[in-house]
C-alpha cells in the first residue's frame, strides 16, 4: 500500500515538472498531473526501460534511473497531447 501512495506523489511530482517543461502547467491539476506522471512513467519504461534500465514507480521511484525514464516518458506524452490538440509540440 504505501509503495502505491509513493507511486502517486512521485507520478504527480514527475508530472508537474514535465508540465513546466512543456508549458501546460497552467492548463493541467493536480489530477492530471499525477495522471501524466505515472502514464509517461509507462511509457518512457517501454521507450527507454532498455537504455536507462530504470524501474517502476512503484518499486525504484527513488532511483534515479526511473525518475529520468519517468520524467522523459512524461515529456514525450505532453509532446504527443499537444501535437494531437494544437497542432505542434509545443
Amino acid at each position: 500500500m504505501i509503495s502505491f501512495i509513493i507511486a502517486i506523489v512521485m507520478g504527480g511530482i514527475i508530472g508537474w515538472l514535465a508540465s513546466i517543461v512543456m508549458r501546460t502547467d497552467a492548463q493541467q491539476g493536480i489530477f492530471l498531473n499525477i495522471i501524466v506522471g505515472c502514464v509517461g512513467s509507462i511509457l518512457g519504461r517501454l521507450l527507454l526501460g532498455g537504455v536507462f534500465g530504470g524501474g517502476h514507480l512503484r518499486g525504484d521511484a527513488f532511483d534515479w534511473r526511473t525518475l529520468v525514464t519517468a520524467f522523459i516518458g512524461a515529456i514525450i506524452l505532453l509532446a504527443i497531447v499537444n501535437l494531437i490538440r494544437r497542432g505542434r509540440v509545443r
